[in-house]
């Protein structure tokens, strides 16, 4: 999606006002932190030139992208935007409102060539929780399916998730039955350590970048927010999954042996993981074969992550029968289908 596709949905009056605040987003990106961001979010970009997948068309044309879905055997996939709107919306002068439609609406464009395969990830901005909860309202009535959110608040200096301030908005998403989606990305803590890493493609700072998943996973767990808002279902994108294992059990210990206080949550930790979060991964055989009983089989996403380079297209059929070896046909079935039938009420 493009910044003119955005633009096309908004009053000419408001297109300066765009270019200036996607601009100065744009800026910072090139700098500093938003430098090593580009560098090694996605596990080294600069070596992506070489790969077949990278720039295609389907990358931008929904026609384009139905074909390679067919190629690949996928029968719909849950979209994410490589454009952060949550970065930059909030700082159009005079159409923060409209900004934040114009770009679902784009998003929307994109799906309606068919919604029912092609499932956008619709961005929800936490600057101003009254309008986040009208575009959760609006996007839900337009037949909207999937939501986006910031992993981490205190990237933009807002309060953390378990804050009062959210309440309103997850209640108003409970209501939907729409899954919040957290996507991976660079933890403002970690740039230091991207700027030190001296690796070509960031490749010491990339495998932490999942890793941080966990102090989300400990806001929204130990902060409360599934013990107030139980009916939602958070999916975190990319996490990895055999670590998560390992949290799970360290979390439950730190409560069951060593004595530490939650006084958010009544229950333990992980009882919130297993009844509200779920987590997608690309290839990885390790946490699939290894450790899936501990993170619960229907909390297991399996994703194609087309079109970046660690994508397992065109040949998602062979590494799903290959990572998938030895594991009983109901579970397959349940990660690499009904369990995201569930979570995005498809």
């Amino acid at each position: 999606m493009t910044h003119e596709q955005v633009k096309y949905h908004l009053p000419s009056r408001l297109h300066e006002a765009y270019d200036k605040a996607s601009g100065d987003y744009e800026a910072r990106m090139n700098r500093g932190a938003g430098a090593a961001n580009r560098a090694g979010a996605k596990g080294g970009q600069a070596s992506s030139a070489s790969n077949a997948v990278f720039g295609r068309k389907a990358y931008y044309d929904p026609v384009a992208r139905l074909e390679d879905m067919d190629t690949d055997g996928v029968e719909a996939e849950v979209l994410y935007s490589e454009v952060s709107a949550f970065r930059y919306l909030a700082s159009v002068e005079g159409g923060v409102d409209e900004t934040v439609q114009a770009f679902n609406d784009a998003l929307a464009d994109f799906a309606s060539t068919d919604p029912n395969r092609l499932i956008v990830s619709y961005q929800i901005p936490i600057h101003d929780i009254d309008l986040a909860v009208r575009e959760v309202q609006r996007v839900a009535a337009k037949g909207g399916k999937s939501l986006q959110m910031p992993v981490f608040p205190s990237e933009f200096k807002l309060p953390e998730y378990f804050d009062e301030r959210y309440a309103p908005l997850f209640s108003a998403i409970e209501e939907t039955g729409l899954p919040i989606c957290f996507h991976i990305g660079l933890n403002t803590n970690l740039a230091d350590l991207f700027m030190r890493d001296p690796t070509p493609n960031k490749g010491i700072a990339v495998p932490l970048v999942p890793l941080m998943t966990a102090e989300a996973l400990g806001m929204i767990i130990m902060g409360g927010v599934l013990e107030r808002h139980p009916r939602l279902k958070v999916v975190f994108v990319e996490p990895g999954l055999a670590w998560v294992a390992w949290w799970l059990e360290t979390v439950d210990d730190m409560v069951r042996r060593q004595g530490y206080k939650f006084p958010a949550i009544k229950e333990m930790p992980s009882e919130y993981y297993y009844r509200n979060v779920f987590l997608t991964f690309i290839d990885e055989s390790v946490g699939l074969q290894r450790v899936r009983d501990l993170l619960g089989v229907n909390n297991i996403i399996w994703s194609t992550d087309f079109p970046h380079p660690v994508t397992s297209w065109p040949n998602s059929r062979a590494v799903v029968d290959k990572i998938f070896t030895g594991i009983p046909a109901e579970e397959r079935k349940a990660m690499v289908s009904g369990n995201a039938a569930r979570v995005w009420n498809l």
